[in-house]
């Protein structure tokens, strides 16, 4: 089941007797099996019938015990099992799946990893039960989330303000929603747009010095602002690591790339090519024609040969900041 139908059924209270929540993003994971904790039971109810247990604290013999108990002066009990990816004994749990009880919501909350699904127990629990897979998102799939998570909670956001944040808190969706909710108290009420200046005062990244002006910078050719970032990444290695960087602009220029290939150069179409908000395809168009297909591949391959040097292969011995001071160069010269 896709999340949306999940939450849809719970808050119909159409309720399922096991749920397998199990994934690489744990986000979703935790946001069904929160929602299940608060609302399926009153506050009465829960002290009664409401059970939550830790995979590592448990196996699968007492898991079935607590879900074949009946409730205590209300329609459900819940069980849950936290970190059920640490639980041992899985295979005894096939009994139970053989007649679950259905007054009682057993949820698995598996996260970071998938199960092995050709084992018996997971296939069953994937086919039988109301089971709900998570996937990791790639970073150029984080700024579309981010603009929809802006948009659940009745207000927008700058497409550059998404990238900010997509660029600083990476793809983890928990610390994304964290700062997000300290983002709107910040706003208040009559602010209804997340800006980069909002982002940048509240989160502390700098609007001008990081891997997205970064990359701007190297598009236009603009040499002093691009070895101003790069001096500013030199001194400030923990925030701005030399990978982070190498990554960011092989992703870059990958983009360019495609862009070279592509027969319809179409705003909507290199949008969708490169995947990215339409609005940033002006950027890359110029961008593209700031360098040749032939430079982009050479540039590539730089990036590469970086890659490699920054980790130590081909007895390389030059400081990370003097490293990134040369691939800026041989970019700006390529």
């Amino acid at each position: 089941m896709s999340f949306d139908d999940l939450m849809r059924d719970l808050k119909a209270r159409k309720y399922a007797p096991v749920y397998f929540l199990y994934g690489e993003e744990p986000y979703s994971i935790d946001l069904v099996t929160d929602y299940i904790t608060k609302h399926v039971l009153t506050d009465a109810e829960k002290s009664f019938n409401q059970t939550i247990v830790y995979g590592k604290e448990t196996d699968a013999a007492q898991v079935m015990n607590l879900a074949k108990r009946f409730p205590m002066m209300a329609a459900h009990q819940v069980v849950v099992v936290k970190e059920a990816q640490e639980m041992k004994s899985w295979d005894d749990l096939v009994h139970y799946l053989d007649q679950p009880l259905k007054s009682t919501l057993l949820v698995f909350n598996y996260k970071y990893k998938n199960p092995d699904k050709r084992k018996k127990v997971f296939a069953r629990l994937v086919k039988e039960t109301a089971s709900m897979e998570t996937k990791k998102l790639y970073d150029n799939q984080v700024p579309a989330w981010i603009t929809g998570f802006v948009k659940d909670h009745k207000r927008q956001i700058d497409p550059k303000a998404a990238m900010l944040l997509t660029e600083f808190l990476g793809s983890d969706l928990s610390r994304i929603a964290r700062e997000m909710e300290k983002l709107f108290v910040a706003m208040g009420k009559d602010q209804t747009t997340v800006t980069p200046a909002l982002v940048e005062r509240n989160i502390g990244i700098s609007k001008d010095f990081n891997q997205f002006e970064l990359q701007a910078a190297l598009g236009k050719r603009d040499a002093l602002k691009a070895n101003r970032i790069i001096r500013y990444f030199d001194q400030n290695p923990k925030d701005h690591h030399i990978s982070v960087t190498i990554g960011s602009l092989y992703y870059y220029f990958n983009k360019l790339l495609t862009i070279h290939y592509l027969k319809d150069k179409s705003k909507d179409s290199v949008a969708a090519a490169i995947k990215v908000h339409p609005f940033f395809v002006g950027e890359y168009m110029q961008a593209a024609r700031s360098y040749s297909a032939r430079s982009v591949v050479n540039i590539i391959a730089l990036l590469r040969e970086c890659d490699m040097r920054s980790k130590g292969y081909g007895g390389n011995n030059i400081p990370d900041g003097e490293l990134q001071k040369e691939m800026v160069f041989k970019i700006l010269h390529a």
